[in-house]
């Protein structure tokens, strides 16, 4: 195992352990049943048109405060088939050479970026001097200083950032966050919070597999999952950090950024929370053991459905759009 430096492991990871000071409080989800949204709804173009851009488009078919209205993205194919299928205007569809006309554009209020990481902070700096919103998804940008030009750049534009962490609008994770914040059983003294998927068949043209557009491996990919729970159970931000790379045993993929990566975080409080992000193996699970009893999750930080329970017994959460309540509760505190 190679060790890594606090400050290396911190780089690596961006300001994902500070990111979450951008998003909103909200703490709840929409209900079943609720009367629908009647006032004018935000409408949102979907910058990048990959692979996750769908969850978005489904959340946003989902959601009671935004809507879909346009598209940004580099591929003619794409373009054609996000319009007949979702009824886009022309005049609301961009590439990204055509992407700053979109200040012309007052149909449009907020761009949600899901493009690779590498390209998170030039677009949200493009789309805030367009003035407009910005929900930019994790990992906010590649170092901490490329996150603070973008809070700059929105400060001075007069317009808002969010970053899109899907799990603090989620019900389970809203109840671990009660459940360790609110001492339900006493002091959180240890965390096993890890995420990976086996990736052995992943195209090795893939950008995940490229440091420029990545960043990282599964530490930039899966582990901010994890680091975002141990702070959000504890309401703590980390003192001190050690980090251990994992061998690599897919060497012609794993030529630039990490195939795994296992580290500690360590709080005032006493809190250890241990964590693996891998493209070894699957695992999905959150564990928290207290004073006086625990609580889990598995599958615990992938897109669910979620399935858990604490010394008082299973967890009897909804099955919710995630997107559709990031999305919402964003919406309604912006």
């Amino acid at each position: 195992m190679k060790n890594v430096s606090r400050r290396g492991f911190v780089e690596r990871l961006g300001i994902g352990l500070g990111a979450s000071i951008l998003l909103p409080s909200f703490t709840a989800y929409p209900q079943r049943g609720a009367l629908p949204y009647a006032t004018k709804k935000l409408q949102v173009a979907v910058c990048g048109l990959g692979r996750y851009a769908n969850l978005v488009r489904e959340g946003l078919a989902a959601s009671q405060y935004c809507q879909l209205a346009g598209i940004v993205t580099g591929s003619p194919a794409k373009a054609s088939q996000w319009k007949a299928e979702y009824h886009i205007p022309e005049k609301n569809i961009y590439s990204y050479q055509t992407f700053d006309t979109i200040l012309a554009n007052k149909s449009i209020d907020l761009v949600y970026i899901t493009l690779p990481n590498g390209l998170h902070k030039e677009y949200t700096l493009r789309a805030a001097k367009a003035g407009k919103h910005v929900i930019v998804e994790k990992p906010m940008a590649l170092t901490e200083q490329d996150c603070q030009e973008m809070i700059a750049a929105c400060q001075r534009a007069g317009v808002q950032l969010a970053v899109g962490y899907r799990l603090h609008y989620e019900p389970h994770h809203i109840e671990l966050k009660r459940l360790g914040q609110e001492k339900v059983f006493g002091q959180v003294r240890l965390i096993e919070a890890s995420l990976g998927y086996r990736l052995a068949d992943i195209d090795p043209k893939d950008w995940h597999l490229n440091k420029a557009l990545a960043g990282g491996g599964p530490l930039m990919n899966l582990g901010v999952y994890c680091v975002q729970s141990s702070r959000y159970v504890l309401g703590e931000e980390p003192v001190a950090v050690t980090a251990q790379f994992g061998p690599v045993t897919l060497p012609h993929l794993f030529t630039e950024v990490e195939e795994s990566i296992t580290w500690q975080l360590y709080f005032s409080s006493g809190a250890v929370c241990t964590s693996t992000a891998t493209s070894t193996c699957n695992i999905d699970r959150f564990f928290a053991s207290a004073d006086s009893g625990s609580f889990e999750l598995s599958p615990g930080l992938s897109y669910g459905p979620f399935r858990g329970k604490s010394s008082q017994g299973a967890f009897n959460f909804p099955v919710i759009n995630q997107q559709a309540a990031q999305l919402d509760g964003i919406a309604t505190t912006c």
